[in-house]
């Protein structure tokens, strides 16, 4: 699989991102969707990568820098034909490295209360999330779930910034 920086133009991605944003509006209120769409993850402060198998999207994620420590896990989604097959697992690391190389001391992320989110709050905590406060412009909201990742005294290698990556 490889990760690679995505500049939001491939049909595949814009429909994966179209079919996020339906499951969110879909499985909570509307005033607690907090997943954004390929407009907003256009913005400056927005990195957004997508992963390939061949030439077969197979997910994507992207980091939001809050400040010059702090940044926030977006727009995570696997396809549904590749989800249980460990690409999920792959973009989180990806998106760690990354941070980390990128200097940022910690990682944050916004995910739903509802069951629909219980795979991904489980995948965050086997990966060092840890349960938080509302962070950001966030506020306390019975349908969102907050968890917070530190990045200090983490070891990547290499220790480049991941540009991109190839496994398997």
């Amino acid at each position: 699989m490889k990760i690679k920086h995505d500049d939001l133009s491939s049909g595949d991605v814009i429909a994966l991102l179209e079919e996020h944003l339906k499951d969110m509006y879909a499985t909570s209120p509307p005033e607690s969707v907090h997943a954004l769409d390929v407009n907003a993850l256009k913005s400056p402060d927005i990195t957004f990568f997508s992963a390939w198998q061949d030439d077969v999207l197979t997910g994507c994620v992207a980091i939001r820098k809050l400040s010059s420590t702090e940044a926030e896990l977006k727009s995570m989604r696997t396809v549904a034909a590749f989800r249980n097959k460990g690409v999920a697992t792959q973009l989180l690391t990806f998106v760690i490295e990354f941070a980390i190389a990128n200097g940022y001391q910690t990682l944050s992320l916004e995910t739903g209360t509802q069951g629909y989110f219980n795979a991904a709050r489980q995948l965050y905590a086997k990966n060092g999330f840890e349960d938080c406060e509302p962070f950001g412009n966030y506020q306390l909201d019975p349908h969102s779930h907050f968890m917070t990742k530190p990045l200090v005294n983490i070891d990547i290698s290499p220790s480049s910034p991941p540009k991109c990556f190839n496994t398997g």
